[in-house]
């Protein structure tokens, strides 16, 4: 039973053009059986190259379509072609090479194979009618919203019309009357609003003060600065900043290591903050190395050439014969070099007199 194609036409061998010069022409056998028009395009397309006498490897040379995709396309397994843009551009070409309609054939392909994913039609004698409520519901909503409209207008003109009462504006009372017994309670001025307590301090620039005083100049800057810590030498501070009086009695705050009472040289290096201090000989043997806390304390003993390194030099202060000398200058220091030199009182003027010579008995 010949297949419904509908409006598509229907692809018949007989009408390939075939070129019949090279070919023997065969005489219809009487017996021979009645060939059956082909199931789908493929199979159309495969029975019209065998009439030609192509091969697989011609039609992909001839139309430079893979080999695989030829073979794919007469067996109509669409799942080893490309999408279907390539796959009706093949067909095109290879019903081209053999002659055939090629538009009866992208519409046979179509019909054989048709797109999923493609925009379903509207059935054909069906008509569209809309629902007669709808247009009830719309002109309901146009009554509503009319009467709204209506309503406001006319509260308006009545509102307008309405003489207004002249309310006497009344003065401001600082005083409310309590309805109990009558007396009156004065309320004082409205408080401050409270300081914000967490706003820090603003940032100053180190220097900025020495530089706006004096002209905005650098150079003066320095000058101040320096004419401070001259003035806090002579005062006895070594440091403005820390405020480190020198001479203060050393107080223990902390741990105290090192060497025993009675075997140091008399210098005591105590921390302010949590430091690190490490003790070491001249031929770099360690003596001592430990992370001091806050407070902590230590005895130089009297082995000569220890070199003291230090995370940081300013939070060590340096005591000697138990009294305040300086902080650490470097981060690397030399503890015998910490020991001040001895003050050397001045001759008194009649002693740098030089006595007459005795005279040697005669």
């Amino acid at each position: 039973m010949p297949r419904d194609m509908g409006n598509v036409e229907r692809l018949h061998l007989d009408d390939v053009e075939t070129d019949q010069a090279p070919f023997a022409v065969a005489e219809p056998v009487a017996d021979a059986p009645v060939q059956d028009e082909p199931a789908d395009i493929g199979a159309a397309l495969r029975a019209a190259r065998e009439a030609k006498g192509l091969s697989l490897r011609e039609v992909a040379e001839a139309t430079r379509i893979r080999q695989a995709y030829v073979e794919a396309l007469e067996a109509m397994r669409l799942e080893e072609l490309p999408s279907r843009p390539f796959t009706i551009g093949y067909v095109r070409a290879y019903a081209a090479l053999l002659g055939m309609d090629v538009d009866a054939a992208v519409a046979r392909f179509k019909t054989d194979a048709p797109d999923e994913g493609a925009e379903l039609r509207a059935p054909v004698g069906v008509r569209h009618e809309r629902d007669p409520r709808l247009g009830l519901f719309f002109v309901g909503g146009l009554l509503v919203v009319g009467a709204i409209l209506l309503w406001n207008v006319a509260q308006r003109a009545i509102d307008k019309d309405t003489p207004q009462q002249q309310i006497a504006p009344q003065a401001a009372s600082t005083q409310v009357q309590a309805p109990a017994n009558n007396s009156s309670v004065a309320l004082g001025a409205p408080l401050p609003a409270p300081v914000e307590s967490t706003t820090p301090e603003p940032y100053k620039t180190p220097g900025l003060d020495d530089a706006a005083a004096n002209g905005g100049s650098v150079d003066a800057a320095k000058l101040a600065a320096k004419a401070r810590e001259e003035a806090a030498a002579r005062a006895g501070i070594v440091d403005p900043a820390r405020q480190i009086k020198v001479g203060a009695p050393f107080k223990p705050k902390g741990a105290m290591l090192g060497a025993a009472p009675g075997e140091g040289s008399g210098v005591v290096l105590q921390t302010r903050k949590a430091a690190t201090l490490v003790v070491r000989g001249v031929d770099g043997q360690v003596y001592f190395a430990r992370a001091l806390a806050a407070g902590d304390a230590y005895r130089a003993p009297r082995t000569p050439g220890l070199i003291a390194d230090v995370s940081d030099p300013m939070v060590f202060e340096v005591y000697y014969g138990g009294a305040l000398v300086s902080h650490l200058p470097s981060a690397s220091t030399a503890l015998g070099k910490l020991v001040p030199a001895p003050k050397v009182a001045p001759t008194p003027p009649a002693v740098a007199q030089a006595a007459p010579a005795a005279t040697p008995p005669q």
